[in-house]
């Protein structure tokens, strides 16, 4: 009790309303009314207030009760006492109003931060605005102090404190400010607090940090006996004292690394100070897609840092924004163009970043040094590991004091803190661990740390969700990147890149990126020591790995084979079940792509053998889905079905939530997007239909970008382009392209546009999307002798005979045929059969009758004998307009009734209505 507290005048106001109310409840809207008098302002600005109340009351928070929704009322007993003005006799007479001098450009990007910071100022007495060098704080505090609200009396004064060397002269300083002259008294924080009185002012006290203990004790003095002062600091670390509100500058808003349209990335705060500043320096280069694309990335690298981007752009006349973001690398001799009329530390990147290392002790600055090992955020554990021999405490403190100096950001949303370096200061750091000769070490204990940071990656991928998974591991890519880059250097270690590569293998899986995966893979596979202790185990590990990313590349697809071979050698040498079941899996799926589906049946039943001594439930279900789907593209729909419910009964025994396991995709959805393909060719439309919808959810709620790409392609594609719905086929197709197009699937992207072609020439006409079927089936290559090309092969060869071409038609329909035929691969070949058949009705020189009938004939047998009455339909409806054609209708009615009678559902899709509108008709024929 009678301790004073320094709040701002309008949060002064709100607790001497509530002191009045007695205890009772006063509504938000009747304290903005009495607070703020008819002024509109934003509910989000009386917690502004309720908030810095509070922090006022400190351990007796509490008094000050909410009810939500409703208002607030203050607790306790109060007394309403008034107390003298204090006697400022001593004062001189002052008349100076302001000394903030005119502004000289505009502020970008920074008039919600000032309206907020006024917001601030009526609720707080002192408001520091803190960040790191070069962020813009204190343009934003003299254009805060320029634009006081409407009704602001105070003067508002600047005090320059940056070029000081002695904390002793702060009080000096500020006195000389004010036209304090205290003869025959010391300058002190109480002498200049008497000399204030009840003046009404607003300091603003710029570039505290290396004074900030001085400045932090007369501000405290100052505001305690000065009921009538306001201040702002600008600093990179708070001042620490009561009733301080620390507001964090934030950068301007930089454009995502997601492709945008021109007009998209002129809307980033950044791209606007940028293309200002550079305008003003005489720049006029175009606004076109590659000189904004080159801002965007110049403003990225730069952090959104006002300073950076302002040099940056001062070059932009010289150079161009292309050229500008190529140099970059080089920034801290590249951005050397500050204005003539700023501070000397403000005139180039490098001066600001040594201001602040300066300021450092010397244990913190090692500490910064060795943080430049970091390309991305980093973990405390991380920063203990590459620290060296201090103890962990010692550490956390030095990270702590960097973290409030502005040096390294914190980010404490999640269950453990993460950190990390601005992309200028790790560089500027990174430049300091290479000049002091420490790299070497820090890049070493980098790479252990992470080395042991995924030692149970692969495990925990068979027990915890992706999302939790990628939550774990997922930040840390860009620093095994690093790590990796620095091992396999001349001047790095080998073996444990090696090692490093092999245990951050499930990283590159979970994220689908296959290509990085290939080359690290090899790179590391070329680098083993033979001779070294467990050689052949990480042999195999990485052979694997290895050979799953080339399964799924463009160009080197037939060299996963021996590499999945190599691994089931080396997992038969070493007794390795784990890596056995991986490399029979590996090399059934080898099979399909490269067409030997009865091989491939080989090496499912392999699988199944070795996984019936399992008790792992993911073996035994792995076992089912990998034979479901070899049968499946045998045509043998009856015993995949059969597979795939055995499949799907087993589901319950995985976690609820989506999971990429050890085989490399979610094995829920991949079982369910084959269910569907299985259960279109039975005739069961409807619920083939369902689980593709229920897929899409699941796929996208995987995360993992390889298990969406087959949702799409394997299940939601095909499935609603049979179907006849056109709109849904082309939604999914646009949505695989822009998949594939943001995570690097290139395999999945060329299918795709060859099915964007299909659906183009169904919905528009054959003019219109067999050029760009052909255009896509020509780019693929190789890639066209996978299964999942048939159907774009098979509808090339209809187009080709709807267009004209019907030799060009046949010979394709042929080739699939002789294809299928050949290699087992029999799912399709009653539909290649049907189209045949249509082609050889084409009329022309090809045209034959009796062989069409044959192709029908042949189909429907096919078909019948794989279980897939679709495929039977389709060839009937063909089968009965030939007949009706010949004037045979009653024929061709019975035929057609009698397949369109084993269908009990999917009476709404487009071949069952052809179907019952063609019996409706023959039967009044």
């Amino acid at each position: 009790m009678g301790v004073p507290v320094p709040l701002g005048g309008r949060a002064f106001e709100i607790i001497a309303e509530l002191v009045q109310a007695q205890g009772e409840l006063v509504s938000k809207r009747d304290l903005t009314q009495r607070v703020w008098r008819g002024v509109f302002v934003e509910e989000s600005a009386l917690r502004v207030h309720i908030a810095a109340i509070r922090k006022a009351l400190g351990p007796d928070r509490d008094m000050l009760a909410t009810t939500v929704g409703r208002g607030y009322r203050l607790l306790g007993s109060w007394r309403i006492r008034h107390v003298d003005a204090p006697s400022h006799s001593a004062a001189p007479e002052l008349s100076l109003s302001t000394n903030i001098p005119a502004a000289t450009f505009d502020l970008i990007g920074r008039a919600a931060a000032i309206a907020h910071l006024w917001e601030l100022l009526s609720a707080y007495r002192v408001v520091s605005l803190v960040g790191p060098g070069g962020i813009g704080k204190t343009a934003l505090a003299l254009q805060t102090a320029r634009s006081p609200p409407r009704g602001f009396a105070a003067d508002r004064l600047l005090i320059e404190l940056a070029s000081l060397s002695n904390p002793e002269l702060v009080s000096s300083a500020v006195a000389a400010v004010l036209g304090i002259k205290l003869e025959g008294e010391d300058i002190s924080a109480e002498a200049i607090a008497r000399a204030i009185g009840d003046r009404q002012l607003l300091l603003v006290f710029d570039n505290c940090e290396h004074v900030i203990g001085a400045v932090a004790r007369l501000t405290e003095t100052i505001v305690s006996r000065c009921p009538g002062i306001t201040i702002v600091a600008t600093s990179r670390e708070a001042l620490r004292i009561g009733g301080e509100h620390v507001y964090r500058v934030q950068p301007l808003d930089v454009p995502p690394e997601a492709l945008l349209a021109p007009d998209a990335i002129s809307e980033h705060t950044s791209v606007e100070l940028f293309m200002t500043r550079a305008e003003a320096q005489g720049s006029n280069f175009e606004r076109d897609e590659e000189n904004l694309g080159a801002v965007a990335a110049i403003c990225r690298r730069l952090d959104g840092i006002p300073l950076a981007i302002e040099f940056a752009a001062a070059r932009a006349a010289a150079l161009g924004p292309p050229k500008i973001a190529a140099l970059l690398d080089n920034r801290f001799k590249f951005l050397t163009t500050g204005r003539r009329t700023a501070l000397p530390r403000q005139q180039t990147l490098r001066a600001t970043l040594d201001w602040s290392y300066d300021l450092l002790p010397e244990a913190e600055a090692r500490v910064l040094r060795r943080l430049g090992i970091f390309a991305g955020d980093f973990l405390l554990d991380a920063v203990i590991a590459v620290a060296g021999d201090c103890e962990s405490g010692v550490v956390t403190d030095y990270l702590a004091n960097l973290v409030a100096k502005s040096l390294a950001i914190a980010d404490i949303r999640g269950e453990r803190p993460y950190y990390r370096l601005l992309d200028t200061t790790r560089a500027y750091a990174l430049e300091k661990l290479h000049a002091s000769g420490e790299y070497p070490d820090a890049a070493r204990r980098a790479a252990q740390y992470h080395r042991g940071l995924f030692a149970n990656a692969e495990a925990e991928s068979e027990l915890k969700p992706q999302a939790e998974w990628l939550a774990l591991y997922g930040r840390h890519i860009d620093n095994v990147r690093a790590s990796l880059d620095w091992a396999f250097s001349p001047d790095g270690d080998a073996q444990a890149g090696v090692a490093l590569t092999a245990a951050a293998v499930p990283l590159w899986v979970q994220l689908s990126l296959l290509a990085e995966c290939r080359e690290r893979t090899e790179l590391a596979l070329a680098m083993i020591d033979e001779g070294a202790a467990g050689a052949a185990r990480l042999r195999m590990q990485l052979s694997a790995a290895r050979a799953w990313s080339l399964m799924y590349g463009v160009g080197r697809a037939r060299e996963a084979g021996p590499a999945w071979t190599l691994a089931l050698q080396l997992a038969e040498q070493l007794g390795d079940t784990d890596y056995l079941l991986r490399a029979l899996w590996g090399l059934c799926i080898d099979q399909f792509n490269n067409g030997e589906i009865r091989k491939a049946l080989e090496f499912a039943h392999r699988f199944a053998e070795v996984a019936a001594g399992s008790s792992n439930s993911v073996d035994l279900m792995m076992a089912d889905r990998l034979l479901a789907t070899t049968l499946h593209y045998l045509g043998d729909q009856n015993l995949a079905h059969h597979h795939i419910t055995r499949t799907l009964s087993r589901l319950s025994d995985l976690l609820p939530k989506p999971q990429v396991i050890r085989f490399r995709f979610d094995l829920r959805v991949s079982a369910h997007y084959f269910q569907a393909r299985i259960l279109w060719l039975m005739g069961l439309a409807d619920q083939a239909l369902r689980v593709v919808e229920r897929n899409i959810e699941e796929g996208r709620a995987s995360g993992h970008a390889l298990t969406f790409c087959s949702v799409l392609g394997q299940g939601a594609c095909p499935i609603t382009f049979l179907a006849g719905d056109l709109d849904a086929a082309e939604r999914y197709c646009v949505l695989l392209i822009e998949h594939t197009e943001r995570h690097p699937i290139r395999l999945w992207n060329l299918w795709a546009r060859a099915f964007r072609g299909m659906v183009m020439a169904r919905s528009g006409g054959v003019a219109t999307g067999l050029p760009v079927l052909r255009k896509a089936l020509e780019v693929a290559g190789e890639a066209r002798f996978l299964p999942r090309f048939l159907l774009p092969l098979g509808e090339l060869a209809s187009y080709l005979g709807e267009a004209g071409e019907v030799a060009q038609g046949l010979a394709a329909a042929n080739d699939a045929l002789a294809r299928c035929e050949a290699r087992d691969e029999l799912w399709y070949q009653a539909e290649l059969l049907r189209i045949k058949g249509e082609l050889l009705l084409k009329a022309g020189e090809y045209r034959s009758v009796a062989a069409a009938e044959q192709s029908f004939d042949r189909s429907l047998q096919v078909a019948r004998s794989q279980g897939a009455p679709f495929w039977e339909l389709r060839t009937a409806i063909s089968l009965a307009r030939l007949r009706a054609s010949q004037d045979r209708p009653a024929e061709a009615h019975h035929m057609l009734a009698s397949v369109y009678a084993k269908f009990t559902e999917g009476f709404e899709i487009s071949d069952l209505r052809s179907a019952k509108a063609l019996m409706a008709q023959l039967s009044t024929d």
